[in-house]
């Protein structure tokens, strides 16, 4: 399912940082499947090493299209290098909260509930059908981009005191923006 080949290819575009607009879009489905879309995926995954990332959604480099890649571990310390185009989340287990934190809200991290498993749906760029379950740090992975595909961000998931707080910490140190 990994579409990088051997060396990175293509090239590293700028993150977005949460105030832009297309963090909060709700992204459209991908429909064609061709060498611009290989483009995408390429970019994404030099863009996500490039920032020190183990996940990135394709509207974190302000293209709005249902696209993710990640580079995370499983439960089982297996790592996992994939993309997934149109995923269909479905998540379930008990919540657990962990550190969480995203490239577009650079330097904050926040304790915030998961599902312990989920299931991602999708295809790959040649439009194959790909499923992806996982737990731990992977089920996490998933989670959080697919909330970014649908114009989320993970604080979002906060509530009470732990939102309020971070809420204060983004304003504080919105120098990204």
């Amino acid at each position: 399912m990994c579409h990088l080949m051997g060396s990175q290819k293509g090239t590293s575009r700028p993150i977005r940082y949460l105030g832009d607009p297309v963090l909060r879009t709700v992204c459209d489905p991908v429909t064609t499947f061709d060498a611009d879309l290989k483009r995408l995926v390429d970019d994404m995954f030099v863009s996500m090493y490039d920032a020190r990332g183990v996940g990135l959604a394709a509207n974190q480099i302000g293209v709005s299209l249902r696209v993710f890649v990640y580079d995370c571990a499983d439960d089982d310390g297996h790592r996992q290098i994939a993309h997934v185009i149109n995923p269909v989340l479905a998540a379930d287990g008990e919540l657990v909260v962990d550190e969480e934190g995203c490239l577009s809200l650079p330097g904050l991290h926040f304790p915030t509930p998961r599902h312990a498993r989920a299931t991602v749906e999708g295809v790959d760029v040649d439009g194959r059908p790909v499923r992806v379950t996982g737990a731990g740090e992977l089920a996490r992975c998933l989670q959080h981009e697919t909330g970014h595909l649908n114009g989320k961000v993970y604080v979002d998931m906060l509530s009470g005191d732990t939102r309020r707080a971070a809420l204060r910490a983004i304003r504080a140190a919105q120098t990204w923006t």
